[in-house]
C-alpha cells in the first residue's frame, strides 16, 4: 500500500497516479507542492520508506536515475543520461532533455522544458511552459515564473 502525505492539489494529482500505478509494500510519498514544505516533511519522517512513482504515460530512458520520493506526472519526457534527486516533482508535460542534473525537493511544473546539460540545485521551482537553455545552471531554492526563459 501506498501511504500519500498531504491533501491539497498536488495531493489530488499524486491520488491519481498512485491508483494506476505497481503496487507497494507500505512505502509512502510526500504529496506538497511547496518545496521548502516538502524538504520538511521529508526530514520529519525520514524513518519512512518512500517510493518513485512514475505515470504509464511518462517516458523516461532507460539510464535515467531517480531518487526516492519523486513524483513523474503523465506526458514527462526524461532523455538519457538524466539524474533526478529525491522528492522532486516533474509535472504533466514537462521535458527533461539529456545530461541533467535535478537535485532534492524541485518542482519542474507543466510543460517545463530543460535543454540538455542543465543543472537544476536543490528546492529550486521552474514555472509552467518555462524554458531552461542548455548548460544552464539554476541557482539552489530560487523561483522561476511561468513562461521564463532561463539562461
Amino acid at each position: 500500500m501506498i501511504h500519500i502525505h498531504g491533501d491539497g492539489g498536488h495531493a489530488k494529482v499524486v491520488r491519481d497516479l498512485v491508483a494506476h500505478s505497481p503496487h507497494w509494500d507500505d512505502a509512502w510519498v510526500i504529496a506538497v507542492g511547496d518545496n521548502a514544505d516538502r524538504k520538511k516533511e521529508a526530514e520529519r519522517l525520514a524513518d519512512l520508506t518512500f517510493c518513485t512513482l512514475i505515470h504509464s504515460r511518462a517516458y523516461v530512458a532507460p539510464d535515467v536515475t531517480v531518487g526516492a520520493g519523486t513524483v513523474i506526472m503523465a506526458a514527462a519526457v526524461i532523455q538519457p543520461a538524466t539524474t533526478i534527486g529525491r522528492h522532486v516533482i516533474v509535472n504533466s508535460c514537462a521535458s527533461i532533455d539529456h545530461d541533467c542534473v535535478i537535485g532534492d525537493f524541485v518542482h519542474i511544473a507543466p510543460g517545463a522544458v530543460l535543454c540538455g546539460g542543465v543543472t537544476v540545485g536543490e528546492g529550486a521551482f521552474i514555472g509552467a511552459g518555462a524554458i531552461v537553455v542548455p548548460g544552464t545552471k539554476v541557482e539552489a531554492w530560487s523561483f522561476h515564473k511561468a513562461g521564463s526563459v532561463i539562461k
